[in-house]
């Protein structure tokens, strides 16, 4: 079984949340490497929906915890300086394969390359 992080950014009742795709480790190598093993390279830690909740611990024991409540799980506030934010396509769906609603840093490492879902419709 493999859970994947959504942050719901509405109000109840209201369909409006975020799948968290990846991550970069940035510091606690050793727990994160111990969760998900010896031989994952350091830019495929946290690469992946999956991987992102496994390397950080997260498992279906948080779901429904406030991540604005400061507690071990949380969103920080906005960065210190603006960041370029790029958009495409979602990776592996075959509805609406080309409706740009994935965003990622460009030139982050621990991003997924693209890949076309083969049930997608082919050009």
């Amino acid at each position: 079984m493999h859970w994947c992080g959504n942050v719901v950014t509405g109000p109840d009742g209201e369909a409006s949340a975020v799948l968290l795709r990846a991550g970069e480790v940035v510091e606690g190598h050793e727990p994160a490497r111990a969760r998900r093993g010896p031989r994952v390279a350091d830019r495929d830690l946290a690469r992946g929906p999956a991987n992102l909740m496994q390397a950080l611990g997260i498992d279906g024991s948080y779901d429904g915890t406030d991540l604005l409540d400061g507690g071990a799980v949380r969103l920080l506030g906005p960065p210190a300086r603006p960041v370029e934010i790029a958009s495409g396509p979602r990776v592996g769906i075959f509805r609406a394969p080309d409706t740009p609603w994935r965003f990622w840093l460009p030139g982050e490492r621990s991003v997924t390359p693209y890949r076309r879902s083969p049930r997608a419709p082919q050009d």
